[in-house]
């Protein structure tokens, strides 16, 4: 069982919106707002840098250390999409409200138009980024208590589709 004042965390894959729809959510709820992979980046310098100089099992260390602290502290969430891998992160999500959001292959494909994402540098990233959700889904789905898919509409009808969830179920714990 959740508390009433854990952490509304946002799960699911690269592209899916996740920083986007934190921000405003958090801004709706007067929460604060972290973005696991915005903090590593200003704590340990960019994301393609740490995979090309530690590898991506040094990466998932330091994602791990952002990821709890961020989970302490409270507020909105933004977990980066591979977060989901490590079975500590999993266990403590337990303890907080999470959201996944998800996104279909063809609106995914110019969301990471230009991006600098290491696990997708790859002749066809969209198909590299189906194989990765595909391997990562099940424990999205395991973790996440709500989906909301980011695909179609007004990204502010998912934003306030996430408020109105979070609002219930603070409300329902408090009442527990």
């Amino acid at each position: 069982m959740t508390s009433p004042g854990s952490a509304i965390v946002l799960i699911g894959p690269m592209g899916a919106g996740k920083t986007s729809v934190g921000r405003r959510v958090a801004r709706a709820l007067g929460q604060t707002f972290t973005d696991t992979d915005k903090a590593i980046v200003r704590d340990h310098g960019p994301i393609p840098e740490l995979f090309a100089s530690f590898g991506e099992a040094r990466f998932r260390e330091i994602e791990r250390t952002a990821v709890a602290d961020a989970l302490a502290r409270g507020g909105v969430v933004a977990l980066g999409g591979g977060a989901i891998l490590d079975a500590a992160t999993r266990a403590d999500l337990a303890a907080h409200r999470v959201v996944l959001l998800t996104v279909s292959p063809h609106i995914v494909a110019g969301r990471l138009h230009g991006g600098d994402r290491p696990l997708l540098a790859d002749a066809d990233p969209v198909a590299r980024w189906q194989r990765i959700f595909a391997e990562r889904r099940g424990l999205y789905e395991e973790a996440a208590d709500v989906t909301f898919d980011t695909s179609s509409g007004p990204l502010a009808a998912v934003v306030a589709d996430i408020v109105s969830w979070a609002k219930q179920t603070q409300t329902a714990e408090e009442d527990a």
